[in-house]
């Protein structure tokens, strides 16, 4: 999901040095400008600023041993690969790190084995998506600590998996639902031109807030996925047109919140949960309308390459999980139509009783 940039405070600037890092100074007018140390809206990075906004020295954090956890994680935070992150990864990322630190900051990142992770991963997996994030993020970072030279072997191995949660995650929606929907919501509503972005685009939560004008061509949607980067393109099909155009628009967004503006993700999230209790649809997400045009297109047989197209996926591996479905509920038609051929003449019918033949 796409968030909206945090508000820059007076006298900040940004600026990237030649190695991809990027770092924040603080300068008022002419006067010398102050290294902020931290990462930008960290609590580090806002007690540096209201200190050199008070025109008081900065108190410079106790430098950790530079074979520690605590130096390893403040490294990787002021890293190239950790700025070019999208907002909500980084955020994932240092809520992590941070809980990693505040019990074992102190430990030697060198001497971190296979087993240690393992442990970590066990006091995680009662929630198994913790769990996953955690393998996740310590193997970004032990990457990151193997490729600075700093470690030989990084110790989150390929064979180290958190246990995966079975659930077939947001409730997918049925055509009933719908068409309840639609049948609360009628065109020329936001609501309703918020159902159908999502049913006939397949766009992400994060994409559809930021769907304009300016994506459509000659009859042609065109988007850069802000996920991964994937450039998205479908034709317009009649009924979201139609809903475009009967519904209150903005010049360069669709949908917009009660004050006219583009909405954040998370708060559109709400917002859109809110009009799917009004229809009666109380497990109804935005996600799972992308899960049934998904699931609808590849029922329709839809390729794999075709759905990865459509949804901005970076590989067919997605995909494959839609047509997998599609394919094991069409052969088992197959197989039970071979069955039929093969019943005993008469198989299923009633006989008649001695007085019926009377």
């Amino acid at each position: 999901m796409r968030s909206m940039p945090r508000p820059r405070k007076p006298y900040v600037h940004k600026e990237t040095t030649r190695h991809g890092k990027t770092v924040w100074y603080f300068r008022r007018g002419k006067e010398a400008r102050i290294r902020l140390p931290g990462v930008f809206g960290s609590k580090e990075f806002s007690a540096a600023y209201d200190q050199a906004a008070a025109g008081k020295p900065i108190e410079k954090r106790a430098t950790a041993p530079q074979s520690s956890m605590r130096w390893l994680v403040d490294r990787y935070y002021e890293s190239g690969r950790y700025s070019k992150m999208k907002p909500n990864t980084q955020r994932n990322h240092r809520l992590m790190l941070e809980s990693v630190c505040k019990n074992g900051g102190d430990r030697s990142f060198r001497n971190s084995t296979s087993a240690d992770i393992m442990a970590g991963v066990v006091r995680r997996e009662a929630t198994p998506r913790m769990a996953a994030t955690y393998v996740s993020v310590m193997r970004a970072v032990f990457d990151f600590a193997k490729d600075s030279g700093w470690i030989a072997v990084n110790p989150v191995g390929i064979d180290i998996k958190a246990r995966q949660e079975k659930s077939d995650g947001y409730h997918t929606w049925t055509v009933e639902e719908v068409e309840r929907y639609q049948e609360r919501h009628p065109v020329g509503t936001q609501a309703r031109l918020a159902m159908d972005i999502f049913l006939f685009t397949g766009l992400r939560r994060s994409d559809a807030v930021t769907l304009g004008h300016q994506h459509v061509r000659g009859g042609v949607l065109s988007i850069r996925a802000g996920k991964n980067g994937a450039e998205i393109t479908i034709p317009l099909l009649a009924p979201l047109r139609a809903s475009i155009e009967a519904a209150e628009t903005g010049d360069l967004i669709f949908l917009f919140n009660s004050r006219k503006q583009p909405w954040k993700s998370n708060s559109f999230g709400y917002w859109f949960a809110d009009r799917c209790i009004e229809a009666g649809i109380i497990k109804g997400r935005a996600h799972g309308l992308r899960k049934a045009g998904a699931t609808i297109a590849a029922n329709n047989g839809a390729t794999p390459f075709e759905l990865t197209a459509m949804y901005g996926w970076s590989s067919t591996k997605m995909a494959e999980v839609y047509t997998r479905k599609a394919d094991r509920v069409k052969l088992a038609e197959r197989a039970a139509n071979k069955l039929f051929p093969h019943q005993p003449k008469g198989a299923g019918k009633r006989r008649k009783s001695p007085s019926e033949n009377k």
